[in-house]
């Protein structure tokens, strides 16, 4: 891929999250980001697909939910009291919020997001629910604003597939972590070749489709990153609500969500 395409797609990726950002809606699916389409659409519905308990999205601060995602890291990161914990790509910062009740007051979240309206936004709210414990970033996750060897886990929900350096990031990913400190995504993975078509097509990238790595591909530059205790689980029933993403395309035969896990001993 060359350096101008990536360029393209990071701006693209950028201008529909910014248009999410400053949407009142919490999901703005003109923009194909990261959400469903149907007619039965509605934010609890969408938050309960990806995994998220009723308590979990109930219990929310107001706006940091935005529909967006494609699972619950939370459910695979195991986060414990006073632990350091850092999202990749944070949007509203929903994963935030609900982990700085699980690291409390002796831990420390710290939410990285590219997109200024989402940092302002994530900001805002954390500010008006006095949440002392949780800040947010504005950076990229292949240049990471964080220094080394100071996190005890990253998480992540479905962000990484919409990097055109997907290297840079798990890279990036281990730098930060502590030994011993462990990466807990959700994320879309490709299960079989994407056509060209679907590829080349920028809507479909900013709506986590297009940029889709294969499992294998995704172990192999994990490995290379340096990372241990691979896992990699798809998760076929998330094709129930991928089909929405982009109706009458087919996407759910070629892409699906996927809980991935590793550890930097």
């Amino acid at each position: 891929m060359e350096k101008l395409e990536k360029r393209k797609i990071r701006e693209s990726v950028m201008e529909d999250y910014k248009g999410v950002a400053l949407s009142n809606s919490s999901c703005d699916c003109n923009d194909s980001a990261c959400c469903e389409t149907t007619e039965e659409i509605s934010l609890d519905n969408i938050t309960k697909k990806l995994g998220y308990s009723v308590d979990e999205y109930k219990n929310a601060p107001e706006g940091s939910n935005m529909g967006l995602g494609c699972g619950n890291p939370q459910i695979i990161a195991s986060i414990r009291s006073g632990e350091v914990v850092l999202d990749l790509g944070s949007g509203g910062g929903i994963d935030c919020f609900l982990a700085s009740k699980s690291v409390g007051v002796r831990g420390k979240v710290i939410g990285v997001d590219m997109t200024a309206e989402m940092i302002a936004k994530a900001r805002s709210i954390a500010e008006d629910g006095d949440y002392s414990n949780t800040e947010f970033r504005l950076g990229e996750i292949e240049n990471l604003p964080v220094a080394d060897a100071t996190v005890d886990v990253i998480i992540s929900n479905c962000v990484i597939n919409l990097s055109p350096e997907k290297e840079k990031v798990f890279f990036e990913a281990y730098r930060v972590l502590k030994s011993g400190g462990r990466l807990a995504v959700s994320d879309i993975v490709s299960t079989v070749d994407l056509p060209d078509k679907i590829r080349n097509d920028l809507s479909l990238y900013s709506g986590c489709m297009a940029g889709a790595t294969s499992i294998k591909e995704i172990n192999r530059l994990l490995e290379k990153a340096g990372f241990k205790e691979i896992s990699i689980e798809p998760k076929d029933k998330s094709r129930e609500f991928i089909k929405d993403w982009a109706p009458n395309k087919g996407i759910e035969n070629y892409v699906v969500s996927a809980d991935i896990k590793a550890v930097k001993l």
